[in-house]
């Protein structure tokens, strides 16, 4: 999976890496139903404001939807594309296609898996997120990389601790 999906050929101006956060083996099937959800990034990812879908239902390949910034970012809107979403292998593939932020050509690649079992039987749910990206022309690739690892890192965060809560209240019932 890893070399299917997270190795992108990258051209000259363009810059990209990976992202993995790992949860409790049994956080695959919830971590997978928040990622999908299109239509609701603001669930984890605190830099949006606003998300609206544009094209088809916010759930299936093809939808379209902007997101409204919050303030102090680079850029009030971004539109997006959901290119494939695959719920047996757990791919979720974005792609920006408008918007007046920095992240021109911006492609994002979500997959989920189980981690071998470690030596007490248990394994994990490992989540990574690669991207590709073109560097601004008023910008070096080690910039822009660090400024969307840093706003990947941010939401990744944010969904540890948001699984975390949730999973705690489920295994409380």
């Amino acid at each position: 999976m890893m070399k299917k999906y997270h190795s992108p050929n990258l051209s000259r101006n363009q810059c990209g890496s990976s992202k993995v956060q790992t949860f409790d083996a049994a956080a695959l099937p919830l971590v997978w139903s928040i990622i999908k959800q299109f239509d609701n990034p603001r669930s984890y990812k605190g830099f949006i404001k606003t998300c609206t879908i544009l094209a088809g239902d916010g759930t299936g390949v093809g939808s379209v939807r902007e997101l409204e910034l919050v303030s102090g970012l680079a850029g009030k809107t971004i539109t997006e594309k959901l290119d494939d979403l695959d719920d047996d292998s757990c791919l979720m593939i974005v792609s920006r296609i408008g918007g007046d932020d920095m992240l021109e050509n911006y492609k994002s690649t979500i997959t989920l898996h189980e981690s071998e079992k470690d030596e007490h039987g248990i394994s994990k749910t490992v989540l990574i997120e690669s991207y590709v990206v073109d560097i601004p022309s008023w910008s070096c690739e080690e910039d822009t990389c660090y400024f969307v690892d840093t706003i990947i890192g941010f939401n990744l965060r944010s969904l540890a601790k948001l699984i975390t809560t949730l999973a705690s209240h489920t295994l409380q019932f």
